[in-house]
């Protein structure tokens, strides 16, 4: 029994990744890459808009149910974004003017983005 809701919780996590990354790439970003793992963590999206990479961490919710998306996003889980951040920057050779650490809540098909949001 715990297994097809396993299955459903990883395809749900898919999907609100694939609507956010489309939801970049309509503001004219360029998706640099999708679930970038080292010793820190994982990096659900990171996408170039302009002089700035951005550092999205995709929060999906089948529905508001038990509390809004975003409120998943604590301190701890913040502070492992910044360290896998730091590593992609030391290990994958992109340069930006700027960085910027946005989270997404998809719920449904609706994407909220809040960007800077840390």
């Amino acid at each position: 029994m715990s297994q097809p809701r396993r299955f459903d919780h990883i395809a749900l996590g898919r999907r609100g990744e694939e609507l956010v990354a489309r939801w970049y790439l309509q503001r004219g970003c360029t998706v640099v890459a999708r679930n970038w793992r080292c010793a820190a963590g994982e990096l659900d999206i990171v996408v170039r808009c302009a002089e700035t990479l951005v550092f999205c961490e995709v929060k999906a919710r089948s529905s508001e149910r038990f509390g809004s998306p975003f409120e998943a996003v604590d301190h701890r889980r913040r502070q492992r974004l910044r360290n896998a951040a730091g590593q992609f920057l030391a290990s994958s050779g992109q340069r930006a003017r700027q960085i910027r650490f946005d989270v997404a809540a998809v719920v449904g098909t609706r994407v909220e983005v809040i960007h800077g949001a840390f």
